[in-house]
């Protein structure tokens, strides 16, 4: 499938465009009894266009280890999120199932709220674990945890910030990522700026969050805590569990979840300055340096032969980047895409992802298939040979054989794509249907406002034509409209988007599609 646009870089066409992925060899004579290392990487609001080598011709911010990993491994030219906002993302990733069929219609966690992964779901760490990795997660969960609260108070997702006295933070912090398939846990339970502002290390607070902080948020905090230090901590802790690991026989899964670039925007002081594009340069600068200690300890260790190592990011680049002042200096994080965090445009869901495996990925090729973050779970099974159960990983597809290089047919139907205000889009090939009139999110046109009220109540892009998403074709294809729409209704009345026995949801899910 050809996607260009007039306005699209023929040198960019040709990285996105191949009409299969190339690598290689075929999926032949994998060894499941030698088990890959597989780590994770995870950045948070990083765009799809501050790769330099995704988008060498809108690109500014020198990322010489994101495109070293590039040069090494393979590129997944349309590869997207579940969603253009980072919890629902990342319980894509644990479970291989859509957020929507959850409680989280719309929004994300806070610092305190109660746990949105099921106690008894299969979980990506889960599922390697019964194969007999360690599994490790650092860095930002944003998944929610239980917290002992004291006698009277209760925590939901509408609780931003919980007040001193409210919980008790010398009790053990229950239904966190140990009981949910991690053996280890160092890292944060939220966005850097959500407190609770403190570490925690598997069940409990390394120092309690005794003192008041604020990062755009206020709340309680470590006294030790400071915003600007938590990259380089999780770096470090992220190596020191490699290092350990390079006298341990048993594979591992390192699950590092990065807090840049995401706000506050607080590059460390040897960064500032860097880019000569303000602080998101700089702190895009510091998060590939992060990469780069990730891959320099797996060098040293000698364990890089044997990992697989993804890297990519939970959405589009935050409007908090001060995106306009970037794009006068040249920089364009969405890259040609339209939109950026937060919307179902491709700018809030279309992400980096880059995977390096030596021996098995050819360097320095690319892979234009239409895939999702939720089908690493199904990719690792495969990988494995083991099989999803019926009520696990309902919305995951293997892309193995893509990543090692087979022209096989797409390895989904479809994809759904959603966004920070819970509205839908569902594609299928080069078309792309939006279920509102409106970005969905933070970009124009706004949700409710006047330009939004003025067009049509729906949205179809042809994808191979119109990269950018800028000219409406539904009028012109109203079976298509009632093809994708009766699509994503099947979707969502089955419980999944792979084929299998029908699931239940969480909640009831509508699309909030009103027909014109």
């Amino acid at each position: 499938m050809v996607m260009r646009s007039k306005q699209f870089p023929l040198r960019l066409c040709l990285l996105l465009l191949v009409p299969a992925c190339l690598a290689s060899s075929p999926l032949t004579g994998f060894a499941t009894s030698n088990k890959p290392n597989l780590v994770l990487i995870l950045c948070d609001d990083l765009g799809y266009g501050d790769v330099h080598a995704l988008n060498p011709d809108r690109g500014k911010i020198p990322t010489p280890n994101m495109d070293r990993l590039a040069a090494q491994g393979m590129a997944f030219t349309d590869a997207h999120s579940g969603s253009s906002v980072c919890t629902p993302t990342r319980y894509g990733i644990l479970t291989g199932r859509y957020a929507w069929r959850t409680r989280l219609q719309s929004g994300v966690l806070y610092g305190f709220s109660p746990p949105l992964i099921e106690a008894k779901r299969l979980t990506l760490p889960r599922l390697l674990r019964q194969s007999g990795y360690r599994t490790a997660a650092i860095g930002k969960w944003h998944l929610g945890l239980t917290f002992a609260a004291t006698p009277g108070v209760t925590f939901d997702d509408s609780d931003r910030a919980v007040r001193h006295g409210q919980f008790d933070p010398t009790r053990p912090i229950a239904d966190g990522p140990l009981t949910r398939g991690f053996d280890f846990f160092f890292g944060i339970s939220a966005s850097l700026d959500m407190p609770p502002f403190a570490y925690i290390e598997g069940d409990r607070f390394t120092e309690a969050p005794v003192a008041t902080k604020t990062w755009l948020r206020s709340g309680p905090a470590a006294p030790g805590f400071e915003a600007e230090a938590v990259l380089p901590e999780i770096t470090r802790r992220a190596v020191q569990f490699i290092d350990h690991s390079s006298t341990n026989r048993q594979p591992f899964f390192l699950y590092l979840a990065l807090t840049s670039p995401h706000t506050p925007i607080l590059p460390a002081k040897e960064w500032q300055g860097k880019s000569g594009l303000g602080p998101y340069g700089d702190f895009v600068m510091e998060t590939d340096w992060a990469l780069g200690e990730i891959m320099a300890a797996l060098d040293r260790a000698g364990l890089a032969a044997n990992s697989l190592l993804f890297f990519t990011s939970d959405n589009g680049c935050s409007p908090a980047a001060k995106i306009p002042q970037l794009e006068i200096k040249g920089h364009f994080p969405s890259s040609w895409f339209r939109g950026y965090k937060a919307d179902i445009f491709d700018g809030g869901h279309r992400i980096p992802l880059i995977a390096r495996w030596p021996g098995r990925t050819k360097p320095g090729s690319s892979c234009s298939q239409v895939v999702s973050l939720c089908d690493l779970m199904a990719t690792c099974a495969d990988l494995l040979g083991v099989p999803l159960p019926p009520d696990a990983g309902e919305d995951s597809a293997s892309f193995l054989p893509l990543l090692l290089g087979g022209t096989n047919p797409p390895a989904r139907e479809a994809i759904v794509h959603h966004s920070i205000n819970g509205s839908f889009a569902i594609r299928k090939e080069g078309l792309k249907l939006v279920l509102c009139p409106d970005s969905g999110g933070w970009s124009a046109p706004t949700p409710g406002g006047t330009e939004a009220r003025k067009l049509p109540a729906i949205q179809l892009y042809n994808m191979a034509r119109d990269i950018s998403e800028r000219t409406n074709v539904w009028r012109q294809h109203p079976e298509i409209v009632t093809q994708l729409t009766q699509l994503l209704e099947r979707y969502i009345k089955n419980g999944r988007s792979t084929p299998g026995d029908p699931q239940p949801n969480d909640v009831t899910v509508r699309n909030r599609h009103k027909r014109p």
